[in-house]
């Protein structure tokens, strides 16, 4: 795979953030993806979101599979630390790369066939063990690697281009993550970035597993008419929830909502995400209700985006295990080493 560098020239009038960083610095490669694919938008909010947060590009950690949406970390920030694993493996390698340092802040980015077929099994343990990184799902339905081929989240009826209608049932990971304990849950559309961008923000702030599915057309095999995973299906049939704007604890746009409009949620860090409720009814802290709501709008033929379940209330990995706050890969050799005594105690449970 070959990447072309792109030019480091931003006008010196650029807006800068709290690092004194323009957007530019949190670039990667040019990509190499078809013109007019849905995952060239997710980078660019993924990098109006890391710019916003004003993450430093060393301390952000970015892992991706296989396909073409494990291409993705390589056209953003390109100073930051990164791992292109084997197929369907992302989820485990960013396990042991967290319990190795704790501090960094990660990203993985994956598609619905690295996740939801080769991968199902990693994807559903990430989630048991609520791992501290935010995990973006590139989904069009289709292997666009291998010709288009469906994918396990394609449609029942969903017509690819060259391809008979699909007959099996999909996997929805949103509803997956729900039933198996994810602490945030966000669903949206590579082309609504004013959606898009505080999602990612919340997800990455959010202390523990943030999913983030994201409807993303393939222009080379799955955006003609009857996909149900097409640039024209997904505006005609998407519904939003919640809107969700992110407000950083110093800034005082808080208080321009008026009562009753918003509904603040302060994160771990002392940042909020501010709801805008489109349904008043509807309880994003309610995992039954999501749920079930999730699957009365599948039956409609709706595709809902937004905020769909948060739970601050559970611990991450770490706090699970109780690890210590140093990360392991900062500890010296004789921290780390119990001694011979521990050592035998340990092995002695197994006899």
């Amino acid at each position: 795979m070959s990447y072309i560098a792109k030019p480091k020239v931003s006008h010196p009038k650029s807006p800068r953030n709290k690092l004194g960083l323009t957007e530019r610095d949190y670039e990667g490669a040019v990509s190499t993806l078809c013109a007019g694919c849905g995952h060239d938008s997710i980078t660019a909010a993924i990098i109006q979101a890391v710019f916003e947060l004003g993450i430093e590009p060393h301390m952000l950690a970015k892992m991706s599979g296989i396909g073409c949406s494990s291409k993705t970390p390589a056209y953003f920030v390109s100073q930051a630390h990164g791992f292109n694993s084997v197929h369907g493996r992302m989820a485990s390698v960013t396990t042991g790369a967290n319990a190795a340092n704790r501090d960094l802040t990660y990203i993985g980015v994956s598609g619905d066939g690295d996740s939801l077929s080769i991968g199902m099994g990693q994807f559903a343990h990430v989630i048991r063990r609520n791992l501290n990184m935010c995990y973006v799902i590139e989904n069009n339905g289709v292997y666009g690697l291998t010709k288009g081929q469906y994918s396990a989240s394609a449609d029942v009826g969903s017509i690819a281009k060259k391809a008979a209608p699909n007959r099996q049932m999909p996997i929805d990971p949103v509803s997956t993550a729900i039933g198996l304990g994810a602490t945030y849950i966000a669903r949206s559309f590579s082309g609504d970035k004013h959606q898009l961008v505080p999602l990612i923000k919340g997800a990455l702030m959010h202390e523990g597993f943030a999913l983030l599915d994201v409807i993303s057309p393939c222009v080379t095999f799955n955006d003609n008419e009857g996909s149900t995973k097409s640039y024209a299906h997904t505006r005609k049939h998407f519904h939003h929830v919640i809107d969700a704007d992110f407000i950083p604890p110093s800034d005082e746009i808080v208080a321009a909502y008026n009562e009753g409009e918003s509904m603040p949620v302060k994160l771990h860090d002392g940042s909020k995400i501010v709801f805008r409720k489109l349904d008043k009814d509807y309880d994003p802290t309610s995992r039954a209700a999501a749920f079930s709501f999730l699957r009365d709008s599948i039956h409609k033929g709706e595709i809902i985006t937004g905020l769909l379940y948060i739970d601050e209330g559970v611990g991450d990995m770490h706090s699970d295990a109780g690890t210590v706050a140093t990360p392991l890969s900062k500890l010296s050799y004789d921290e780390l080493n119990p001694g011979a005594g521990e050592l035998a105690k340990l092995m002695g449970r197994y006899r």
